[in-house]
């Protein structure tokens, strides 16, 4: 729901694969259903074959196989397409998604994949055998853009870093006293994708989309936020 009000917000046309449902609230999760993968599959070739489809977010998903499966239908009907993976491993309330145990399949889905967006909890998962963030961004932007979120930031709250194989940008927050926010990571990535989908380069629907992200997160003081234009 929030990556479809998000692309609403942002004038572009939005599609929904369901790869899980899930039952919960901001407050607590209960229970999840994962997608069989081949309706999955079935339902995005459905989409390509009947849209141009400019950029996918791709979410929360069971294993590194259902995920590469994914990815590699994608390249395959439509290898211009911009790939944004919302590394989701842990729910805001303490629910594993994903654990990362093989980094061979991890390297060839980053290899397609155009940009990634872990918060500082998340990228020392997708590497667990590295303990320090810095390392972990620099092997890991060798394959695919890294926006590392500012979120868990241990100094700079609300400060994300792209870092972009060679290249680094700092993205400062422009109001750091915000309200925290279910779903707020879902909703960065959706306008990143929105964003990409519109032609804007990579920098610069980062930049956009935190905007857009900080106007969710101070749209009110409870764990839901509202979408503004």
């Amino acid at each position: 729901m929030a990556d479809i009000k998000t692309f609403e917000q942002h004038q572009v046309y939005g599609f929904a694969i369901n790869t899980a449902n899930t039952i919960q609230t901001e407050n607590e999760f209960v229970a999840i259903q994962w997608t069989e993968l081949s309706f999955v599959l079935q339902s995005i070739e459905t989409l390509f074959e009947a849209y141009e489809i400019k950029a996918v977010k791709i979410g929360i998903i069971p294993s590194l196989d259902y995920l590469k499966s994914i990815v590699f239908l994608i390249k395959i009907l439509s290898p211009k397409t911009k790939i944004v993976w919302d590394t989701v491993l842990k729910s805001t309330t303490e629910f594993d998604f994903l654990n990362i145990q093989n980094q061979e399949d991890l390297i060839s889905i980053l290899n397609q994949i155009d940009l990634i967006t872990p918060n500082y909890n998340e990228i020392l998962k997708l590497i667990p055998t590295e303990k320090k963030v810095e390392i972990s961004i620099e092997m890991l932007s060798k394959y695919c853009a890294v926006l590392l979120k500012g979120g868990h930031h241990p100094t700079e709250i609300g400060t994300d870093f792209l870092h972009m194989q060679n290249q680094f940008f700092r993205l400062s927050p422009n109001n750091t006293k915000v309200y925290p926010k279910h779903g707020s990571g879902c909703v960065l990535s959706a306008a990143i994708t929105a964003n990409l989908a519109l032609k804007q380069n990579l920098l610069h629907a980062c930049k956009n989309a935190k905007s857009y992200t900080e106007n969710f997160l101070l749209s009110n003081p409870t764990q839901l936020g509202n979408h503004y234009v």
